[in-house]
């Protein structure tokens, strides 16, 4: 693969991820349809999706392969806070909190799996929560809603244990396939269990429409995408592009949702930002010296 293409393929894969979040808040934060229903919707679709690609490549589907549980679990709990977390969050701010939360969860998860852990990568960990902090913090015109900040923690956590328990997946496409069709029936359950508030917004025909657009085309596409550029991107480069996410659902939520970008959330993702790329510094360059 040439490298304009490659990086058109990259690009367009950074795009979906954060028409995710524009998608979601558009349905939700518009009460087009309720957050449960909107997961469902979504995470239907999806499983569709990957499972008519899994299909027409003539692969299996690992329904019972080790650590099927954790990963379809991590899965659902990310579908369900995502949506949650937009009834209350501005597309741009929801993002942020995500892929902090993501990047910290893992980071968690490289220290717990007795991983060399860098000084820098230390300072850059630091530097990222220090950010989401100063996001969250109270003050002025910019108050982020703990209850829709805590779901999207949550949904950021659920994401980091779901990209770790796949990390030695040999086949992720019908890895993601299984996990979306065992995450159908949580997110069809966890509804019962949670307050009555959470639901009672009728559903649209555009609330369903942008949830199987999120599901089948940003998600289900989306992540094929990804799982297909991914293997020709160096490790460090993998994970630098996805901190341009936020960046684009920030500017995607003021044009297409009219939300503020005020000065103090663009300075506080870009702290978030750049804590996370000097975290990811030191690998980029040890790849880069070895000449791969």
């Amino acid at each position: 693969m040439s490298g304009p293409r490659l990086a058109l393929l990259t690009a367009l894969t950074m795009l979906a991820f954060a028409a995710n979040s524009i998608l979601n808040r558009l349905a939700v934060g518009a009460e087009l349809i309720d957050p449960m229903g909107f997961a469902l919707v979504r995470v239907v679709s999806g499983a569709l999706m990957l499972v008519l690609l899994a299909v027409a490549q003539h692969r299996a589907l690992p329904m019972l392969a080790r650590g099927r549980g954790v990963g379809a679990l991590s899965l659902s709990l990310y579908l369900i806070g995502f949506s949650i977390a937009y009834v209350h969050l501005d597309a741009g701010i929801g993002a942020l909190i995500l892929f902090g939360l993501v990047q910290i969860t893992m980071f968690a998860g490289a220290v717990i799996g007795a991983e060399r852990v860098t000084p820098l990568r230390w300072t850059g960990a630091g530097v990222a929560f220090a950010g989401l902090a100063w996001l969250l913090w109270p003050a002025g015109s910019l108050q982020v809603p703990w209850v829709g900040a805590g779901a999207m923690a949550l949904a950021g956590v659920g994401w980091g244990l779901y990209s770790l328990a796949g990390r030695k997946s040999a086949d992720p496409l019908s890895a993601t396939a299984a996990n979306f069709l065992w995450a159908v029936p949580i997110c069809a359950v966890v509804p019962m269990l949670l307050p009555a508030q959470i639901d009672g917004v009728p559903m649209t025909g555009a609330g369903i429409a942008l949830a199987v657009l999120s599901g089948a085309v940003t998600s289900g596409l989306g992540y094929a995408l990804w799982y297909h550029v991914l293997p020709r991107l160096q490790a460090a480069v993998a994970g630098l592009v996805q901190l341009s996410v936020p960046v684009i659902a920030v500017l995607g939520g003021a044009v297409l949702l009219a939300e503020p970008a005020s000065l103090r959330t663009l300075g506080a993702g870009a702290v978030v930002l750049g804590g996370i790329a000097l975290g990811l510094w030191p690998r980029q360059r040890r790849i880069g010296s070895s000449g791969s």
